[in-house]
């Protein structure tokens, strides 16, 4: 070729970049000895940085030459193109950071133009090298297999230069990314296109029988491309990472890089296993995640007053759940490698679950909450998932994984270091800085902990058996972090964004609903797995937990169950929590709420009052019929004093349980001055007015029945209290005192009886007395003493100071209201509320002492005011009566009225199909039809037994001996047949 001849032989670099154009614009010679040339254009390539513009423009002349030559599709070709190009990306990438430092020279700034033109024609002649040498595989010859990596290597270096300085460019900078796209694509690509062809040609190998040289070619084919894949996973990476701190700029290339990395590592996973850092890709996404949450933190620190928008908010974790899923893409491929940085993974998880509590803390962050939940919750339990759901991992593996999240060993210490550390509020952005060393300790995660779990179990239907198991192993976890007061404090009180059912809408749901909900959504998807029996453990083993909300969780669930359970087996449950409370010692006390025997009769009847009511009535006969025991009057009270249902049971029982409950009552205030005996059934002294007491609490009823005899029983056990040397008989009694006046203050009728008088009298020496006592046995007798002095009301009183009985009611009035504990304060006004909202007494200033707890100043404690104390009452009352008024709000008044319209249309489908039917029935033709025989010959048994059974019914009247309430029960149930039977004769009578 003359024309190249010339060219090499010039000396001129202006002559040159003339003749080149003109080259350029000749036809292509497709006989000529193109490698020759192709490696006479690289040695015309001036390989040093030029210091002028001359030197770019000889060098933007040599590229469409090439381009041209390229296309001419000549594998054999190849490698001398890459070679060229090669050399052409180095200069490049040289060239461009002497330009980036000199583009503020005004001299230059042609030169630069001129070279980022070169530039971009270079980065779309490199795209056409990758799509030339795609269509040939070059990895079976390692010398071919050694340019294919080199070219590779450097457009990835090249490319990365362009992205770190494309700021720096940006007239160039968008035509630059998009060309840097076209490279990584191509790379992507390459590997694919090799990877399909080096197994079809192995796969062919060993079909045609040759599987000596299937192995060696698979040998050097593999090893040469995992080294390139390998090569382009590291740099991809790399990139992804430059273009995710670019601050939003690059996120085609940051799409890109990531997706290509993924696509790599999934071309030879078992060859890549010892090639690919695994770990290190992972940790760049985690710090990726890390570092958006960081910003977005330290950003809305700054804005507190300012809500965040919900726009904003996607904008910052729409690519935190990009980051998320690829990095669940790479758990998920390489478990046993991602193993190794689990606890960085876990720290991640956490982080982003103490981010979503926080916002949802704050008052601005509601919306951006809201975002996070819908954008990254189920992303971030799929990131646990993948490591939790690994075939390839032990089950050891896995609860030391959970074990990271949900720490054992902290829950241990929580009361030793709770003091310490309530008083110190750890900042979100220092929380995102935490090490996973000191993530383990930190307080400040302890509800995120508990967020997460929750998180865990609502979606725990996408793990495989084991991860559940590993997952209920860590109910008891749960329990014990509850008991913090922090946490249950939190728990109660805070709100949570949830995904509704559909997963389209978030909705703010309390946390401790959501937390119910995912509990009850694991219980439903361990019914049929193994970790069902770990579950069944677990409610047995906590059915008695000490703290209050566990145990109100715990018992949610047991209800839960039994709603859900087969009837055989709820059964079989009820008649073993039965025998065991029988089965407790006598010395398990009824009276005592912290004891075995009440914390089952508790759950029992906290069971019982959310369970079919067949279930009471098995329990009630288990233990006041069948069981033969003595202890069994003892575990009966028991189960009242805890409110067993006494409602759920049929009529006919609840009356005979009533009858019993009032005669044992009584039996023993009438004998209460007589010496003990062993005639009554219960171990327990005063156990009848206790069991009275509970009834009535239960039955929300008062009885007509009781008259001034237990007016008298409590003059006499007053006595008794005084005269007895014991404390502990003291105490007792002072505890049957508590319930009878609950007794006396549901019984209206008692107040007018005259031996109230001396009841009031007694009661008021007595408390009096036992003011400043030591042992204080009538300290928890005063909420009661509350109930009764509110009955007061129908009480006639002359209000003078001469009045015993006056003075005596204002004395007990005076030692109520004077009491400072939070509880009797509300005892003693609720009282004194409902006593002079009904009492006819004029002087209720009387009631109240100069000394009131309500009197005093509140921020100082002196300075006692009656103006005070009333203005208290009257704020006091105004609550209590808020409490039972609700007002809707708007959105709930639109919730009814769609709802009402909704009912409204349907009751009105029914109306109009109701008129049809009748319509119809009407256009049908009167026709009397003979009934079948069987139904003729069934009335007349009827009508026979209704003579029969109404002769029997004569018969039983005459019978002295039997009960008058039995009878009447009975009469009123025939007089229901008998009608029944005269309805049904008049149709049978209109048929024929």
């Amino acid at each position: 070729m003359k024309l190249l001849e010339e060219i090499k032989s010039s000396d001129l670099i202006e002559n040159r970049a003339q003749l080149l154009t003109r080259l350029s614009q000749l036809d292509v010679e497709e006989n000529s000895d193109l490698p020759s040339f192709v490696e006479s254009l690289t040695t015309l390539w001036e390989d040093f940085t030029c210091l002028d513009v001359s030197l770019c423009l000889l060098n933007k002349a040599i590229l469409p030459v090439a381009s041209k030559y390229l296309a001419l599709d000549r594998p054999d070709c190849s490698h001398y193109f890459l070679a060229f190009a090669i050399k052409v990306s180095q200069w490049c990438a040289k060239h461009l950071n002497m330009s980036v430092m000199s583009m503020e020279e005004s001299q230059e700034e042609e030169h630069s133009n001129i070279f980022f033109q070169l530039l971009l024609d270079y980065l779309r002649f490199s795209a056409s090298s990758f799509t030339a040498i795609g269509k040939t595989c070059f990895m079976t010859d390692d010398a071919s297999a050694v340019t294919v990596h080199k070219f590779v290597s450097e457009q990835l270096n090249l490319t990365k230069e362009l992205i770190m300085n494309a700021k720096k460019v940006e007239s160039f900078s968008s035509e630059i990314f998009k060309a840097v796209q076209v490279v990584i694509d191509s790379t992507v690509r390459l590997c694919k296109e090799y990877s399909q062809t080096v197994n079809r040609e192995v796969s062919e190998m060993k079909t045609s029988g040759h599987v000596g040289k299937a192995r060696m070619e698979e040998g050097n084919a593999v090893g040469n491309l995992v080294s390139m894949i390998t090569l382009g996973v590291k740099s991809l990476s790399e990139l992804g990472m430059l273009a995710a701190r670019d601050g939003g700029n690059l996120v085609a290339i940051l799409n890109t890089s990531w997706k290509g990395v993924i696509t790599l590592l999934q071309l030879d996973k078992q060859t890549l296993v010892s090639k690919v850092d695994v770990g290190e890709i992972i940790l760049k996404l985690i710090s990726l995640i890390k570092d958006s949450l960081r910003f977005a933190a330290e950003a809305w620190s700054c804005s507190v007053k300012e809500n965040i928008s919900a726009t904003e908010a996607r904008r910052v974790f729409l690519p935190v759940k990009f980051y998320l899923i690829n990095a669940v893409k790479v758990v998920a491929l390489f478990p046993s490698q991602a193993s190794m940085v689990s606890k960085d993974i876990a720290l991640c998880i956490l982080m982003i679950s103490a981010f979503k509590v926080s916002l949802s803390q704050q008052t601005h962050g509601k919306s951006a909450s809201e975002v996070m939940t819908d954008l990254l919750e189920k992303t971030t339990v799929d990131l646990l998932g993948a490591l939790l759901n690994a075939a390839e991992l032990t089950q050891e593996f896995r609860l030391t994984l959970l074990d990271s999240l949900f720490v054992d060993e902290f829950s241990n210490q929580i009361c030793k270091k709770q003091s310490h550390d309530s008083h110190t509020k750890t900042s979100l952005v220092d929380i995102l800085s935490l090490s996973v060393e000191s993530a383990t300790s930190a307080r400040d995660l302890l509800l995120a902990r508990v967020v997460l779990f929750q998180s865990v179990m609502r979606y725990s239907f996408e793990l495989d058996k084991d991860a559940k198991l590993a997952i209920t192993t860590k109910l008891q976890w749960l329990l014990d972090i509850l008991a913090d007061k922090e946490v249950y404090s939190s728990v109660l009180s805070s709100q949570l964004p949830m995904a509704d059912g559909s997963g389209k809408i978030v909705i703010w749901e309390s946390m401790y609903s959501a937390l119910l909900l995912s509990l009850k959504t694991l219980m439903i998807i361990l019914s049929s797995t193994p970790a069902w029996e770990e579950l069944e453990t677990f409610l047995l083993q906590n059915l008695l937990h000490p703290h209050f909300l566990c145990w109100q969780i715990v018992m949610e669930l047991w209800c839960f169950w039994v709603r859900h359970a087969t009837d055989d087996l709820v059964v079989d449950m009820i008649n073993q929590l039965c025998t065991f409370i029988m089965s407790m010692p006598s010395s398990e006390t009824p009276l005592c709420p912290d004891s075995v025997l009440r914390r089952t009769t508790k759950s029992i009847c906290f069971l019982l009052t959310h369970s079919p009511k067949s279930l009471t009535v098995q329990v009630y006969k288990h233990i006041s019929t069948e069981s033969r025991s003595d202890h069994a009057p003892d575990v009966y009270l028991a189960l009242l004093l805890d409110g067993f249902p006494l409602n759920f049971l049929p009529d006919r029982i609840k009356n005979d349980a009533k009858r019993q409950i009032f005669a044992d009552f009584f039996n023993f205030i009438e004998k209460f001055d007589e010496k003990p005996s062993n005639s009554s059934r219960y171990t327990l002294l005063g156990a009848p007015v206790f069991t009275v007491s509970a009834c009535l609490r239960i039955l929300k009823m008062s009885i007509s029945e009781i008259d001034a005899k237990t007016l008298n029983f409590v003059v006499a056990l007053i006595q008794k209290y005084r005269n007895s040397k014991d404390e502990t008989t003291k105490e007792r009694y002072s505890e049957i005192l508590s319930e009878t006046l609950s007794i006396i203050s549901r019984s209206e009728q008692l107040y007018t009886c005259q031996e109230m008088d001396n009841v009031i009298t007694e009661l008021q020496k007595l408390f009096n007395s036992e003011t400043n006592h030591h042992h204080n046995h009538l300290r928890k007798s005063k909420p009661n003493l509350a109930l009764f002095l509110s009955g007061l009301s129908k009480y006639e009183m002359s209000e003078t100071k001469k009045c015993p009985k006056s003075i005596a009611v204002w004395e007990l009035y005076h030692m109520l209201l004077r009491k400072r504990h939070w509880a009797l304060v509300h005892h003693a006004v609720t009282a004194f509320g409902y006593f002079c909202a009904r009492t006819s007494c004029n002087q209720l200033w009387r009631f109240v002492p100069e000394d009131a707890a309500l009197a005093f100043d509140i921020a100082s404690g002196k300075e006692a005011k009656t103006e005070r104390f009333m203005s208290e009452l009257k704020m006091f009352l105004e609550k209590e009566q808020a409490l039972l008024s609700i007002t809707p709000s708007e959105e709930e008044l639109e919730l009814l009225s769609k709802e009402g319209t909704e009912v409204k249309a349907t009751v009105q489908k029914l109306l109009e199909g109701r008129s049809q039917r009748s319509m119809e029935v009407e256009k049908r033709p009167n026709k009397k039809r003979k009934l079948p025989e069987g139904i003729c010959r069934g009335m007349e048994l009827l009508q026979n037994g209704v003579k029969r059974i109404n002769e029997g019914l004569n018969e039983l009247r005459s019978d002295e001996n039997e009960s008058e309430e039995f009878q009447k029960s009975l009469s009123n149930q025939f007089s229901c047949l008998e009608d029944l039977v005269s309805h049904l004769l008049s149709l049978t009578a209109a048929s024929d």
